[in-house]
């Protein structure tokens, strides 16, 4: 008994040091792993995750009439918003426009306010350049006074919608730019309505970029499926020469790409040339500057991203299975349908997730090719970054694109999770 304790205390000490080692490499090796991906890691932060922070902060900041009109704002928190309010926010308002020195602000400030009513940043151009308003002597009004002579000024400054409006976008963030993106508003009491139906736009642009994207996706897939199939049946050399060729267009500019398009596809370009030698029509086809022109091109340019994860799925599958099944007595198209297509699966997934999410981002494309009725979400992001300079509205509809993206990768993570391996 004394000689298996005595032997017993060094084994327990020797393993206790071996878990102690055994412990510390494993924290070695992470650490070391956490250093070699830190260059990435901080490159993917600086480039990617900062400014998709900034875009949706962005795209709640409502900070022009909080700046421009401090003391304004303060003197209308307590204020009904059923009828004008009193004197001393007329005050306010006067103090705020003669304090305004700066000509941006007041620029930013008359441009937000216009957006709630049309001719507001005239009337606020108009105010701004009577400031001060002092007597005859140089002294400072009363507030009473000051109210008569603002709307001596102007009649607007006493009807309470103009003053709705300043009191409702008080905060330096509001959901104004993400409901105006769904068709919806806010009202002077802060319930949230449908906007007007002259001005419900973006749900149906939303709702045609999907339509696109998916219609690319399937005309992508329909395509790329049977191309990719018959790529991974041939033998490697051969596979190699073909995927060159598929990868070609990668090598050529979107633009250039673009362009080609429209010469083949304009009313006497190659295809209406084409159609019309081999007697199938009589008068060009309208190709161009329509929806058509859209779908063959965008899916001639994401027509790769199908393929590829198409092939390194299917080159992966053994040719056993199919013949087995044939072998057991099943029809060769059932046992490729049965057999083959569900093992394809998890590329048909990842192609057509990688296919619709770059469709629905496209700009250049149905700009040049499509029609006013073929413009995207993106066409409208690049409206209003570049023409209105509205980066409110811009980062709001790159949010909700972004969340419907993140959305569907979600889904497709959740069912390539909940499939069995085979």
């Amino acid at each position: 008994m004394n000689t298996m304790t005595i032997t017993g205390e060094p084994s327990a000490r020797s393993t206790a040091a071996l878990k102690r080692e055994l412990k510390a490499a494993q924290v070695r090796k992470q650490v070391t792993a956490l250093l070699l991906i830190a260059p990435l890691a901080i490159f993917l932060l600086l480039v990617f995750v900062v400014p998709i922070g900034a875009l949706l902060q962005r795209a709640v900041q409502n900070p022009e009439v909080a700046e421009g009109l401090p003391k304004t704002v303060v003197a209308l928190r307590q204020w009904d918003r059923t009828s004008v309010p009193d004197a001393a926010a007329y005050a306010a308002l006067a103090a705020d426009l003669t304090a305004l020195s700066d000509g941006e602000t007041l620029g930013g400030l008359a441009r937000r306010l216009n957006v709630e009513i049309p001719g507001f940043r005239s009337l606020v151009a108009k105010t701004a350049r009577a400031m001060p308003l002092d007597d005859d002597a140089g002294h400072a009004l009363a507030p009473e006074k000051i109210r008569a002579k603002l709307i001596e000024l102007d009649a607007r400054w006493g009807e309470p919608h103009y003053w709705r409006a300043i009191a409702k976008n008080g905060s330096r963030y509001s959901s104004f730019y993400l409901l105006a993106s769904l068709d919806h508003r806010q009202d002077a009491f802060g319930r949230i309505e449908r906007t007007d139906p002259d001005q419900r736009i973006y749900l149906s642009v939303f709702a045609r970029t999907f339509a696109i994207g998916a219609v690319v996706t399937l005309a992508a897939l329909a395509l790329g499926y049977p191309l990719a199939y018959w790529i991974s049946t041939l033998n490697e050399r051969r596979a190699n020469l073909v995927m060159i060729l598929v990868l070609i267009p990668f090598w050529t500019s979107i633009l250039v790409r673009v362009a080609a398009w429209i010469v083949l596809l304009q009313s006497e370009g190659l295809v209406n040339r084409t159609l019309r030698a081999m007697g199938l029509i009589h008068s060009p086809l309208d190709l161009l500057f329509n929806r058509v022109g859209v779908y063959v091109s965008m899916t001639h340019i994401l027509l790769p991203f199908m393929i590829l994860p198409l092939y390194s799925v299917m080159k992966s599958i053994p040719r056993s299975y199919q013949r087995a099944a044939v072998s057991l007595g099943s029809h060769p198209f059932a046992a490729f349908w049965r057999v083959y297509v569900p093992q394809t699966y998890p590329g048909i997934g990842a192609g057509a997730l990688l296919v619709f999410i770059l469709a629905i981002g496209y700009y250049i494309t149905p700009a040049l090719l499509g029609g006013p009725n073929d413009q995207m979400v993106s066409y409208y992001v690049a409206y209003f970054t570049n023409v209105t300079i509205n980066w409110g509205m811009a980062c709001a509809l790159g949010g909700l694109l972004l969340a419907a993206t993140l959305v569907l990768y979600a889904i497709y993570g959740r069912f390539t999770r909940a499939q069995p391996t085979l």
